[in-house]
């Protein structure tokens, strides 16, 4: 399922129209990438958490030459799902 194809279930599921179950949808998505690039973690109960961990400086290799390379230190978002929505999945 795309982004198109969930705002098409939305609105049919809430008697909304397409505008806007996609500006509904948009507000969410944006409400909890603000939240999270902030630092903080956005927990709905029964779906899931999303937040923000952080990778240190690491060194690797380039596979193609064998020289060894730094990655920066970056910072990743982390979904983990819900214990509803695990049970869901495995039915």
């Amino acid at each position: 399922m795309n982004k198109t194809e969930l705002v098409k279930k939305v609105a049919s599921e809430t008697e909304m129209t397409q505008k806007q179950a996609a500006a509904a949808l948009e507000s969410v998505l944006g409400a909890i990438q603000d939240a999270v690039a902030a630092g903080d973690s956005v927990s709905l109960i029964g779906f899931g958490t999303f937040s923000l961990r952080c990778r240190e400086a690491r060194e690797g290799r380039n596979p193609a030459t064998g020289k060894t390379m730094t990655f920066a230190a970056s910072k990743i978002p982390v979904f983990k799902a819900g214990k509803a929505f695990k049970e869901k999945v495995n039915e």
